[in-house]
């Protein structure tokens, strides 16, 4: 059986993380060829993936099944017209990585309906810790569907959602969640050092609550919610703790923040499909 080929088009730290996960899964480097204009990116991932590089994207396309797009959405409209025959030829799967470009932006700009699987990984996907939510469209057979799964799950979770339109939920959801971890965080961390930890101290108990708190409703059939009433003595200083966030409209903001991140995802997506 012929190994599967996959072209990932632009070798940045996402790439870098797929390739790795790969790798690490049992993918052959071989099989695996990067497109990158830049010299110095090309040859940093060939020495340490041992992966295949050219700077020519449709020679890093000859005979991939699968073509992963990880250049930045702003030049997507321009690499999509570049690629498209390639694309279409072959019958090459293309998934993408990119915010805020809908399938049917790249479809047009290839010029024809093609497979495309839409993801949207976040930060943590560069270290194999990544939460990644998945569409395909209605040209993506079984077997592509799979081979896009497996693709990104080696970058973490992979959840498939129903409708494209809930790409822009899952946006707001886990691809800009780290920043709203890192905002608590560096809000504990102060809270700490202002009552009187060392600094030092005050970050790296932030940090190994943040972990063990993730590590424990991961392990857990119960939902947060159930974790949190666990912790949460009758009079004690996590329900005082509790109360005063409650106070302050805790929930009600996370949802209204949420909420606007993924009305700006829309606009996003509409203003890329729109741009000339």
């Amino acid at each position: 059986m012929t190994p599967e080929r996959i072209t990932f088009i632009g070798g940045g730290n996402m790439a870098s993380s797929l390739i790795g996960g790969l790798i690490a899964d049992g993918y052959d480097p071989k099989t695996l060829t990067v497109s990158e204009p830049d010299q110095n990116k090309r040859r940093a991932l060939a020495e340490r993936f041992g992966v295949h590089t050219c700077a020519d994207t449709i020679e890093a396309l000859v005979g991939a099944q699968t073509a992963v797009l990880c250049v930045k959405p702003q030049v997507a409209r321009q690499v999509c017209g570049e690629i498209g025959s390639a694309i279409a030829g072959q019958g090459t799967l293309l998934i993408s990585i990119m915010a805020g470009v809908t399938e049917a932006s790249l479809q047009a700009w290839i010029g024809q309906p093609v497979a495309v699987v839409r993801t949207m990984p976040n930060t943590p996907a560069m270290i194999q810790s990544g939460a990644i939510a998945m569409h395909a469209s209605p040209e993506v057979d079984g077997d592509q569907r799979n081979r896009a799964e497996t693709i990104m799950r080696a970058c973490g979770l992979a959840r498939w959602v129903a409708d494209e339109a809930l790409i822009d939920v899952a946006t707001a959801v886990s691809g800009s969640g780290p920043a709203y971890f890192f905002r608590l965080m560096e809000a504990m961390e102060q809270a700490g050092i202002d009552l009187g930890l060392d600094p030092e101290d005050a970050r790296l108990l932030t940090i190994q609550t943040a972990l063990g708190a993730a590590r424990m409703a991961i392990e857990s059939d119960d939902p947060p919610e159930r974790l949190r009433e666990r912790v949460t003595s009758p009079g004690g200083t996590t329900e005082r703790a509790l109360t005063v966030l409650a106070e302050g409209g805790f929930g009600p903001l996370v949802e209204q923040a949420i909420a606007a991140a993924r009305t700006r995802a829309t606009e996003l997506s509409r203003m890329l499909a729109e741009k000339p």
